[in-house]
């Protein structure tokens, strides 16, 4: 049966499953703090339900599974001055990934489509992550002078071959032979076989036998996997610069050439503190990992880059940053070591 829901998600309980439909197809899914906040109170009843003993989540419209959080609202609060409204929406979205990612009974993310920011957050941390053949997973943050966040700072450092960096440094979208050979995804299957995996996820069986009936043929890798040694001997590099040196350095090759203008492109500072995200998460864990993130926060919504970005990339559309510092040079590494230390006032504990 259909139970009472926001328009922006939907809500059912089919047999043993409890079923999640992000329902801003125009707006790609994109996480309000409406969705944010009916989504946890109905996960946790569904928690203390015996009767569901899995939950699955999908998107509607067929182009996004969830794009991310509404940063233009995240944007228009700090404009017009509501801080607290503005860290409402953080915490909020946090603690949502925070109770995902700790959930004790599984949640099958069914991923049709664009998979980003937030819509990482409420889909990578649990057992099963089905792509689809529109599957596009990227963490673009680093364009809009942000940072990689919603628990993927414990994420991205353990994925193989200093692919997360790679990921976490160009924003780079990848498909689902990448997300495969990544661990970013799980399974394959075709969207048009996601009703009958929910089908048979609540008539209650094993979850790999119903996934197992309607998987795909597992695709080839993209450009992460072709050039996987590539990536591993570059974004080894201890810093930015360094990273960017050995690119430039690798004769003959269109990718190492276009990975530098993206990065070179991206807000100095964030980059700076993606990189450093990258060097401390791999000994995190996914709590850890979003405190972390929200100290961090707290630190770029007092700075310049993250409105600056927003406004580029997402509000005037010129997609002509005037990022600041503008150079990585200009980056001052005590800045992006203080960033990381404990705010002065209490911090939530997302645990």
């Amino acid at each position: 049966m259909t139970e009472p829901a926001t328009d922006e998600v939907l809500f059912e309980t089919r047999g043993s499953l409890g079923l999640v439909t992000l329902n801003r197809p125009k707006a790609l899914n994109a996480l309000t703090l409406g969705m944010i906040r009916a989504m946890q109170d109905r996960l946790q009843a569904w928690e203390s339900d015996e009767s569901v003993t899995r939950v699955a989540v999908q998107g509607s419209g067929g182009r996004a599974f969830c794009a991310g959080g509404d940063v233009r609202r995240i944007y228009e609060a700090a404009k017009a001055g509501q801080t607290a409204a503005m860290f409402t929406i953080w915490r909020g979205e946090y603690a949502l990934v925070a109770l995902m990612a700790r959930y004790p009974k599984p949640i099958i993310a069914l991923i049709d489509g664009i998979v980003m920011g937030g819509g990482v957050g409420i889909s990578v941390h649990g057992p099963v992550r089905v792509a689809s053949e529109a599957y596009a997973f990227a963490m673009p943050e680093v364009g809009i002078g942000f940072i990689p966040d919603v628990g993927t700072t414990a994420l991205l450092p353990r994925l193989p071959g200093h692919a997360g960096t790679y990921l976490a440094l160009t924003g780079s979208r990848i498909g689902a032979g990448d997300a495969l050979a990544l661990g970013l995804a799980t399974h394959a299957a075709r969207a048009a076989d996601f009703p009958a995996i929910l089908d048979a996820l609540a008539a209650g069986g094993p979850i790999e036998q119903a996934l197992a009936a309607h998987a795909a043929p597992r695709p080839e890798g993209g450009s992460v996997t072709r050039e996987a040694a590539l990536i591993a001997a570059c974004f080894s590099a201890e810093s930015v610069p360094a990273i960017l040196a050995r690119l430039d350095a690798v004769e003959g090759s269109d990718f190492a050439a276009e990975t530098a203008r993206t990065i070179r492109l991206r807000s100095p500072t964030s980059l700076c503190l993606a990189r450093e995200q990258m060097r401390r998460g791999a000994d995190m864990t996914v709590p850890e990992a979003i405190r972390t993130e929200y100290r961090l926060v707290t630190r770029i919504m007092r700075g310049h880059d993250f409105y600056e970005g927003v406004r580029a990339v997402l509000v005037d559309k010129d997609n002509r940053p005037a990022w600041q510092p503008a150079t990585l040079d200009a980056v001052d590494p005590n800045a992006i070591r203080a960033a990381f230390e404990p705010a002065e006032e209490p911090e939530p504990r997302f645990s």
